[in-house]
Protein backbone atom coordinates (compact mmCIF):
# COMPACT_ATOMS: atom_id res chain seq x y z
CA UNK A 1 0.00 0.00 0.00
CA UNK A 2 1.34 3.41 -1.21
CA UNK A 3 2.25 5.97 1.62
CA UNK A 4 0.94 9.30 -0.01
CA UNK A 5 -2.42 10.14 1.34
CA UNK A 6 -4.39 10.52 -2.04
CA UNK A 7 -7.60 12.96 -1.98
CA UNK A 8 -11.22 11.79 -2.53
CA UNK A 9 -10.96 13.66 -6.17
CA UNK A 10 -7.33 12.82 -7.00
CA UNK A 11 -8.79 8.92 -6.39
CA UNK A 12 -12.00 9.43 -8.68
CA UNK A 13 -9.67 10.82 -11.31
CA UNK A 14 -6.97 8.78 -11.99
CA UNK A 15 -9.97 5.78 -11.77
CA UNK A 16 -12.22 7.77 -14.65
CA UNK A 17 -8.89 8.20 -16.83
CA UNK A 18 -8.25 4.60 -16.78
CA UNK A 19 -11.83 3.50 -17.80
CA UNK A 20 -13.16 3.78 -21.00
CA UNK A 21 -16.49 3.85 -22.76
CA UNK A 22 -17.30 -0.07 -23.91
CA UNK A 23 -17.40 -0.65 -27.69
CA UNK A 24 -20.76 0.11 -29.77
CA UNK A 25 -22.75 -2.68 -30.27
CA UNK A 26 -25.86 -3.91 -33.01
CA UNK A 27 -28.65 -5.16 -30.51
CA UNK A 28 -32.35 -6.71 -31.04
CA UNK A 29 -34.54 -3.79 -29.02
CA UNK A 30 -35.59 -6.03 -26.40
CA UNK A 31 -31.86 -6.57 -25.61
CA UNK A 32 -31.30 -2.65 -25.91
CA UNK A 33 -33.20 -1.48 -22.76
CA UNK A 34 -30.85 0.21 -20.33
CA UNK A 35 -28.21 0.80 -23.11
CA UNK A 36 -27.35 3.95 -24.31
CA UNK A 37 -27.80 4.96 -27.66
CA UNK A 38 -24.25 6.35 -30.10
CA UNK A 39 -25.93 7.86 -32.43
CA UNK A 40 -28.74 9.70 -34.11
CA UNK A 41 -31.74 8.20 -35.35
CA UNK A 42 -33.97 9.47 -37.43
CA UNK A 43 -37.56 9.05 -38.09
CA UNK A 44 -38.05 7.16 -41.44
CA UNK A 45 -42.01 7.41 -41.64
CA UNK A 46 -44.46 9.68 -40.36
CA UNK A 47 -46.65 9.37 -36.88
CA UNK A 48 -49.03 8.33 -37.31
CA UNK A 49 -48.83 7.23 -41.16
CA UNK A 50 -52.03 8.03 -41.71
CA UNK A 51 -55.01 10.57 -40.38
CA UNK A 52 -56.95 8.14 -38.35
CA UNK A 53 -60.10 8.06 -35.90
CA UNK A 54 -59.06 9.09 -32.02
CA UNK A 55 -62.62 8.10 -30.99
CA UNK A 56 -65.04 5.31 -32.39
CA UNK A 57 -67.83 7.08 -33.84
CA UNK A 58 -68.77 7.65 -37.05
CA UNK A 59 -66.89 9.41 -40.23
CA UNK A 60 -68.35 12.31 -41.29
CA UNK A 61 -68.46 15.44 -43.77
CA UNK A 62 -68.39 18.82 -41.80
CA UNK A 63 -71.15 20.48 -43.68
CA UNK A 64 -73.59 16.95 -43.14
CA UNK A 65 -73.70 17.84 -39.21
CA UNK A 66 -73.67 21.55 -39.29
CA UNK A 67 -76.40 22.97 -36.94
CA UNK A 68 -77.23 19.11 -35.60
CA UNK A 69 -78.76 19.29 -32.26
CA UNK A 70 -80.80 16.76 -29.88
CA UNK A 71 -83.97 18.20 -31.45
CA UNK A 72 -82.97 18.82 -35.09
CA UNK A 73 -80.59 16.02 -35.77
CA UNK A 74 -78.33 15.02 -39.11
CA UNK A 75 -79.59 11.76 -40.31
CA UNK A 76 -76.84 10.62 -42.28
CA UNK A 77 -76.88 7.29 -44.65
CA UNK A 78 -74.63 4.78 -43.21
CA UNK A 79 -72.31 3.00 -45.95
CA UNK A 80 -69.88 0.52 -44.41
CA UNK A 81 -67.59 -0.11 -41.29
CA UNK A 82 -64.16 1.18 -40.68
CA UNK A 83 -61.64 -1.02 -38.95
CA UNK A 84 -58.24 -0.48 -38.25
CA UNK A 85 -56.43 -2.24 -40.48
CA UNK A 86 -59.09 -1.77 -43.03
CA UNK A 87 -58.32 -1.40 -46.78
CA UNK A 88 -60.85 -0.62 -49.70
CA UNK A 89 -61.97 2.20 -47.54
CA UNK A 90 -65.49 3.48 -49.03
CA UNK A 91 -65.42 7.18 -50.31
CA UNK A 92 -68.11 9.47 -47.97
CA UNK A 93 -70.05 11.60 -49.99
CA UNK A 94 -72.76 14.22 -49.40
CA UNK A 95 -75.33 12.85 -46.53
CA UNK A 96 -73.21 10.00 -45.90
CA UNK A 97 -71.75 8.94 -42.72
CA UNK A 98 -69.28 5.19 -42.20
CA UNK A 99 -69.14 3.78 -38.46
CA UNK A 100 -65.32 3.71 -37.70
CA UNK A 101 -63.54 2.69 -34.74
CA UNK A 102 -60.69 4.15 -32.81
CA UNK A 103 -57.50 3.63 -34.72
CA UNK A 104 -58.86 3.23 -38.03
CA UNK A 105 -58.04 5.22 -40.69
CA UNK A 106 -59.94 7.97 -41.82
CA UNK A 107 -61.78 7.36 -45.02
CA UNK A 108 -62.01 9.37 -47.93
CA UNK A 109 -64.07 12.26 -48.25
CA UNK A 110 -64.66 12.34 -44.24
CA UNK A 111 -63.63 15.37 -42.94
CA UNK A 112 -64.52 14.69 -38.83
CA UNK A 113 -65.37 12.02 -36.56
CA UNK A 114 -68.50 12.66 -34.53
CA UNK A 115 -68.29 9.74 -31.22
CA UNK A 116 -70.99 7.12 -30.97
CA UNK A 117 -72.23 9.00 -27.68
CA UNK A 118 -73.10 12.11 -29.98
CA UNK A 119 -75.41 9.85 -32.02
CA UNK A 120 -78.64 7.45 -31.90
CA UNK A 121 -76.16 4.62 -32.11
CA UNK A 122 -77.20 4.24 -35.88
CA UNK A 123 -80.40 2.68 -36.91
CA UNK A 124 -81.14 -0.91 -39.75
CA UNK A 125 -78.99 -3.78 -39.97
CA UNK A 126 -75.65 -4.45 -41.15
CA UNK A 127 -72.98 -2.24 -41.00
CA UNK A 128 -74.52 -0.12 -38.41
CA UNK A 129 -74.98 -3.02 -36.02
CA UNK A 130 -72.03 -5.29 -36.68
CA UNK A 131 -68.27 -4.83 -37.66
CA UNK A 132 -66.82 -6.33 -41.01
CA UNK A 133 -63.33 -8.10 -40.77
CA UNK A 134 -60.53 -5.72 -40.93
CA UNK A 135 -59.68 -5.27 -44.94
CA UNK A 136 -63.24 -6.67 -46.14
CA UNK A 137 -64.84 -4.26 -48.85
CA UNK A 138 -68.18 -2.42 -47.07
CA UNK A 139 -71.26 -2.77 -48.27
CA UNK A 140 -74.20 -0.63 -50.17
CA UNK A 141 -76.26 1.67 -47.51
CA UNK A 142 -77.75 -0.62 -44.71
CA UNK A 143 -78.50 1.93 -42.09
CA UNK A 144 -79.30 5.38 -40.74
CA UNK A 145 -77.53 7.38 -38.33
CA UNK A 146 -78.62 10.51 -36.49
CA UNK A 147 -76.07 12.89 -35.10
CA UNK A 148 -76.97 15.58 -32.56
CA UNK A 149 -73.99 17.64 -32.34
CA UNK A 150 -72.34 19.88 -35.01
CA UNK A 151 -68.03 18.56 -35.63
CA UNK A 152 -65.85 20.85 -36.54
CA UNK A 153 -62.86 19.73 -39.59
CA UNK A 154 -60.68 17.82 -37.74
CA UNK A 155 -62.29 17.01 -34.96
CA UNK A 156 -61.28 13.09 -33.40
CA UNK A 157 -58.81 12.99 -36.15
CA UNK A 158 -55.42 12.43 -35.26
CA UNK A 159 -53.52 14.10 -38.39
CA UNK A 160 -51.04 12.21 -40.61
CA UNK A 161 -47.58 13.69 -38.84
CA UNK A 162 -49.45 15.08 -35.78
CA UNK A 163 -46.54 13.00 -33.38
CA UNK A 164 -43.18 13.01 -35.58
CA UNK A 165 -42.64 13.52 -39.23
CA UNK A 166 -40.60 11.83 -41.27
CA UNK A 167 -36.67 13.13 -41.17
CA UNK A 168 -37.53 14.41 -37.63
CA UNK A 169 -35.11 13.30 -34.66
CA UNK A 170 -36.39 10.51 -32.96
CA UNK A 171 -33.58 9.83 -30.39
CA UNK A 172 -30.12 11.49 -29.91
CA UNK A 173 -26.66 9.88 -29.25
CA UNK A 174 -26.42 9.33 -25.60
CA UNK A 175 -30.06 8.66 -24.83
CA UNK A 176 -30.46 5.88 -22.09
CA UNK A 177 -33.19 3.67 -23.52
CA UNK A 178 -35.85 2.53 -21.41
CA UNK A 179 -39.25 1.76 -21.81
CA UNK A 180 -40.75 4.72 -23.66
CA UNK A 181 -37.41 4.96 -25.77
CA UNK A 182 -37.85 1.71 -27.41
CA UNK A 183 -41.60 1.82 -27.89
CA UNK A 184 -41.16 4.96 -29.94
CA UNK A 185 -37.85 2.88 -31.74
CA UNK A 186 -40.32 0.11 -32.59
CA UNK A 187 -43.09 2.20 -33.71
CA UNK A 188 -40.70 4.24 -36.74
CA UNK A 189 -40.11 0.50 -37.34
CA UNK A 190 -36.57 0.01 -35.81
CA UNK A 191 -35.68 -3.55 -35.21
CA UNK A 192 -32.05 -3.31 -34.26
CA UNK A 193 -30.23 -0.08 -32.75
CA UNK A 194 -26.32 0.56 -32.28
CA UNK A 195 -25.64 1.03 -28.13
CA UNK A 196 -22.62 0.70 -25.76
CA UNK A 197 -24.03 -2.52 -23.63
CA UNK A 198 -24.60 -2.61 -20.33
CA UNK A 199 -21.10 -3.28 -18.48
CA UNK A 200 -21.07 -6.69 -16.73
CA UNK A 201 -20.15 -5.98 -13.35
CA UNK A 202 -18.96 -9.17 -11.05
CA UNK A 203 -19.00 -8.08 -7.25
CA UNK A 204 -17.23 -10.41 -4.80
CA UNK A 205 -16.93 -10.17 -1.10
CA UNK A 206 -14.33 -11.75 1.38
CA UNK A 207 -13.90 -12.83 4.64
CA UNK A 208 -14.13 -15.81 6.18
CA UNK A 209 -16.68 -14.54 8.69
CA UNK A 210 -19.04 -14.30 5.87
CA UNK A 211 -22.18 -16.67 5.98
CA UNK A 212 -24.81 -15.97 2.90
CA UNK A 213 -28.51 -15.45 4.61
CA UNK A 214 -30.51 -18.06 5.12
CA UNK A 215 -27.98 -20.12 6.88
CA UNK A 216 -26.78 -20.72 10.00
CA UNK A 217 -24.31 -18.32 11.73
CA UNK A 218 -22.28 -19.63 13.96
CA UNK A 219 -20.04 -18.35 17.03
CA UNK A 220 -18.11 -15.17 15.25
CA UNK A 221 -19.42 -15.11 12.01
CA UNK A 222 -21.84 -12.78 10.05
CA UNK A 223 -24.03 -12.36 7.15
CA UNK A 224 -22.51 -11.36 3.89
CA UNK A 225 -24.06 -8.29 2.84
CA UNK A 226 -21.42 -6.42 0.83
CA UNK A 227 -21.80 -8.41 -1.94
CA UNK A 228 -25.90 -8.14 -2.15
CA UNK A 229 -25.72 -4.16 -1.46
CA UNK A 230 -23.04 -3.91 -3.91
CA UNK A 231 -24.35 -6.22 -6.94
CA UNK A 232 -28.05 -4.26 -6.44
CA UNK A 233 -26.01 -0.83 -6.64
CA UNK A 234 -23.80 -1.78 -9.72
CA UNK A 235 -27.72 -2.86 -11.27
CA UNK A 236 -29.39 0.61 -10.02
CA UNK A 237 -26.18 2.24 -11.74
CA UNK A 238 -27.34 0.90 -15.35
CA UNK A 239 -24.93 -2.54 -15.16
CA UNK A 240 -25.57 -6.50 -15.65
CA UNK A 241 -24.29 -7.39 -11.85
CA UNK A 242 -22.98 -10.81 -11.08
CA UNK A 243 -22.95 -11.54 -7.21
CA UNK A 244 -19.93 -14.36 -6.23
CA UNK A 245 -20.86 -15.73 -3.03
CA UNK A 246 -18.18 -15.13 0.09
CA UNK A 247 -14.82 -16.24 -0.34
CA UNK A 248 -12.40 -17.17 1.99
CA UNK A 249 -9.35 -15.37 3.65
CA UNK A 250 -7.08 -17.58 1.32
CA UNK A 251 -4.67 -15.62 -1.38
CA UNK A 252 -4.75 -18.48 -3.55
CA UNK A 253 -8.63 -19.29 -3.36
CA UNK A 254 -9.12 -15.71 -3.87
CA UNK A 255 -6.64 -15.24 -6.75
CA UNK A 256 -8.42 -18.10 -8.62
CA UNK A 257 -12.11 -16.72 -7.99
CA UNK A 258 -10.53 -13.19 -9.58
CA UNK A 259 -9.49 -15.09 -12.56
CA UNK A 260 -12.34 -17.44 -13.03
CA UNK A 261 -14.48 -14.62 -13.18
CA UNK A 262 -12.66 -12.04 -15.37
CA UNK A 263 -14.42 -14.18 -18.59
CA UNK A 264 -17.58 -12.76 -17.49
CA UNK A 265 -16.34 -8.93 -16.48
CA UNK A 266 -16.41 -5.36 -17.39
CA UNK A 267 -15.83 -4.75 -14.36
CA UNK A 268 -14.38 -6.58 -11.03
CA UNK A 269 -15.20 -4.89 -7.41
CA UNK A 270 -14.16 -6.52 -4.32
CA UNK A 271 -15.10 -5.57 -0.82
CA UNK A 272 -12.99 -6.79 2.05
CA UNK A 273 -9.21 -7.51 2.94
CA UNK A 274 -7.85 -4.08 1.81
CA UNK A 275 -6.56 -2.45 4.69
CA UNK A 276 -3.24 -3.12 7.32
CA UNK A 277 -4.61 -6.18 9.38
CA UNK A 278 -2.91 -9.51 9.37
CA UNK A 279 -5.96 -11.35 6.55
CA UNK A 280 -6.45 -8.54 4.39
CA UNK A 281 -6.24 -11.02 0.98
CA UNK A 282 -7.19 -8.96 -1.73
CA UNK A 283 -3.85 -6.83 -1.00
CA UNK A 284 -2.00 -10.21 -0.52
CA UNK A 285 -3.77 -11.50 -3.94
CA UNK A 286 -3.40 -8.50 -6.36
CA UNK A 287 -0.54 -6.63 -5.40
CA UNK A 288 1.43 -7.88 -7.94
CA UNK A 289 -0.86 -9.74 -10.09
CA UNK A 290 0.11 -9.71 -14.05
CA UNK A 291 2.91 -7.64 -13.77
CA UNK A 292 5.26 -10.21 -15.62
CA UNK A 293 2.46 -11.56 -17.83
CA UNK A 294 0.73 -8.22 -18.36
CA UNK A 295 2.54 -5.20 -18.65
CA UNK A 296 0.76 -2.12 -16.89
CA UNK A 297 -1.64 -4.17 -15.01
CA UNK A 298 -1.83 -4.83 -11.32
CA UNK A 299 -3.77 -3.08 -8.32
CA UNK A 300 -2.56 0.14 -5.94
CA UNK A 301 -3.77 0.13 -2.79
CA UNK A 302 -3.93 3.27 -1.40
CA UNK A 303 -5.13 5.19 1.81
CA UNK A 304 -8.10 8.09 0.93
CA UNK A 305 -8.19 11.34 3.17
CA UNK A 306 -11.63 10.31 3.54
CA UNK A 307 -13.99 9.13 6.44
CA UNK A 308 -15.08 6.34 5.89
CA UNK A 309 -13.36 4.67 3.33
CA UNK A 310 -10.30 5.67 3.68
CA UNK A 311 -8.44 2.03 2.39
CA UNK A 312 -8.82 1.69 -1.06
CA UNK A 313 -7.27 -0.25 -4.08
CA UNK A 314 -8.10 0.21 -8.13
CA UNK A 315 -6.19 -0.49 -11.19
CA UNK A 316 -6.27 -3.59 -13.53
CA UNK A 317 -5.83 -7.27 -13.75
CA UNK A 318 -5.87 -10.22 -17.22
CA UNK A 319 -4.68 -9.73 -20.46
CA UNK A 320 -7.67 -7.74 -21.22
CA UNK A 321 -6.96 -5.09 -18.72
CA UNK A 322 -9.97 -5.52 -17.06
CA UNK A 323 -10.80 -2.74 -14.09
CA UNK A 324 -10.41 -3.84 -10.52
CA UNK A 325 -12.14 -1.73 -7.60
CA UNK A 326 -11.41 -2.75 -4.43
CA UNK A 327 -13.55 -1.18 -1.89
CA UNK A 328 -13.19 -1.76 2.18
CA UNK A 329 -15.29 -4.06 3.83
CA UNK A 330 -17.21 -2.53 6.73
CA UNK A 331 -20.62 -2.16 4.85
CA UNK A 332 -20.92 1.39 5.15
CA UNK A 333 -17.54 2.63 4.06
CA UNK A 334 -17.95 -0.50 1.06
CA UNK A 335 -21.32 1.40 0.15
CA UNK A 336 -20.23 4.99 0.38
CA UNK A 337 -17.21 3.94 -1.67
CA UNK A 338 -19.04 2.34 -4.25
CA UNK A 339 -21.12 5.58 -4.73
CA UNK A 340 -18.01 8.06 -5.21
CA UNK A 341 -15.83 5.45 -7.04
CA UNK A 342 -17.33 2.45 -8.40
CA UNK A 343 -20.75 4.22 -9.83
CA UNK A 344 -19.23 6.94 -11.41
CA UNK A 345 -17.19 3.76 -13.29
CA UNK A 346 -20.13 2.04 -14.66
CA UNK A 347 -21.55 5.66 -16.01
CA UNK A 348 -18.47 5.79 -17.81
CA UNK A 349 -18.02 2.62 -19.43
CA UNK A 350 -22.01 3.01 -20.43
CA UNK A 351 -20.88 6.03 -22.12
CA UNK A 352 -22.79 8.61 -20.33
CA UNK A 353 -22.45 12.13 -19.95
CA UNK A 354 -22.81 12.96 -16.93
CA UNK A 355 -21.43 10.18 -14.37
CA UNK A 356 -22.23 11.48 -10.65
CA UNK A 357 -25.18 11.63 -8.52
CA UNK A 358 -26.30 15.03 -8.41
CA UNK A 359 -25.01 17.58 -5.23
CA UNK A 360 -27.13 20.15 -4.14
CA UNK A 361 -26.57 22.58 -1.17
CA UNK A 362 -28.59 21.97 2.19
CA UNK A 363 -29.08 23.59 5.52
CA UNK A 364 -27.81 21.21 8.16
CA UNK A 365 -30.55 20.02 10.11
CA UNK A 366 -29.27 18.90 13.36
CA UNK A 367 -29.61 19.74 17.42
CA UNK A 368 -25.69 20.27 17.74
CA UNK A 369 -22.74 20.47 16.03
CA UNK A 370 -21.21 17.99 13.48
CA UNK A 371 -17.67 17.03 14.36
CA UNK A 372 -15.11 16.01 11.32
CA UNK A 373 -11.40 14.40 11.40
CA UNK A 374 -9.44 17.24 10.15
CA UNK A 375 -7.42 16.74 6.65
CA UNK A 376 -10.48 13.95 5.98
CA UNK A 377 -13.54 14.59 3.49
CA UNK A 378 -16.32 13.32 5.99
CA UNK A 379 -19.68 11.40 4.14
CA UNK A 380 -22.22 11.29 6.76
CA UNK A 381 -25.46 9.75 5.97
CA UNK A 382 -28.78 11.48 5.54
CA UNK A 383 -32.14 12.44 4.67
CA UNK A 384 -33.23 15.77 2.65
CA UNK A 385 -35.92 17.53 2.69
CA UNK A 386 -36.25 19.34 -0.97
CA UNK A 387 -38.97 21.58 0.21
CA UNK A 388 -36.88 23.15 3.29
CA UNK A 389 -33.48 22.23 1.57
CA UNK A 390 -32.43 20.80 4.72
CA UNK A 391 -30.62 17.62 4.79
CA UNK A 392 -30.38 15.87 8.21
CA UNK A 393 -28.03 13.46 9.43
CA UNK A 394 -29.40 9.44 10.37
CA UNK A 395 -27.55 7.66 12.87
CA UNK A 396 -23.86 8.31 13.60
CA UNK A 397 -20.59 7.94 11.82
CA UNK A 398 -19.54 4.86 12.61
CA UNK A 399 -18.98 2.28 9.42
CA UNK A 400 -20.73 -0.55 10.11
CA UNK A 401 -24.25 1.34 11.12
CA UNK A 402 -25.99 -0.46 7.87
CA UNK A 403 -29.57 0.31 9.68
CA UNK A 404 -28.79 3.76 9.72
CA UNK A 405 -27.56 3.69 5.86
CA UNK A 406 -30.86 1.76 4.68
CA UNK A 407 -32.79 5.03 5.90
CA UNK A 408 -31.07 7.62 4.10
CA UNK A 409 -31.62 8.87 0.81
CA UNK A 410 -28.73 11.20 0.70
CA UNK A 411 -24.58 11.50 1.86
CA UNK A 412 -23.91 15.26 4.05
CA UNK A 413 -20.04 16.21 3.00
CA UNK A 414 -17.85 17.51 5.74
CA UNK A 415 -15.13 19.02 3.89
CA UNK A 416 -11.47 18.38 4.85
CA UNK A 417 -11.12 22.13 5.98
CA UNK A 418 -13.83 21.99 8.53
CA UNK A 419 -13.86 19.96 12.07
CA UNK A 420 -17.05 21.09 12.80
CA UNK A 421 -20.50 22.12 11.21
CA UNK A 422 -23.03 24.06 13.13
CA UNK A 423 -26.95 23.83 12.87
CA UNK A 424 -27.89 25.64 9.57
CA UNK A 425 -24.86 25.81 8.44
CA UNK A 426 -24.81 25.05 4.57
CA UNK A 427 -23.15 21.84 3.66
CA UNK A 428 -23.28 19.71 0.07
CA UNK A 429 -25.85 16.95 0.16
CA UNK A 430 -24.80 13.84 -2.18
CA UNK A 431 -28.30 12.65 -3.61
CA UNK A 432 -28.91 8.84 -3.61
CA UNK A 433 -32.25 8.04 -4.54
Amino acid sequence: MSSTIWSVDDHLEDILAAIRPLDPIELQLPDAQGCVLVEDVTVPIALPPFDNSSMDGYAVRVADVAGASEEFPAVLTVIGDVAAGSGGLPTIGPGQAARIMTGAPLPPGAQAVVPVEWTDGGTGGGAATAMRPAGEAPEGASGEVRVHRPAEEGAHVRSRGSDVQAGDLALAAGTVLGPPQIGLLAAIGRGTVRVRPRPRVVVLSTGSELVQPGERLAEGQIYDSNSFALAAAARDAGAISYRVGAVTDDAETLRATIEDQLIRADLLVTTGGVSVGAYDVVKEALASVGDEDVPGSGIDFRKLAMQPGKPQGFGSIGREHTPLLALPGNPVSSYVSFELFVRPAIRTLMGLPDVHRPTVRAALKADKALASPAGKRQFLRGTYDAESGSATPVGGSGSHLIAALAHADCLIVVPETATSVEPGAEVDAVLLG
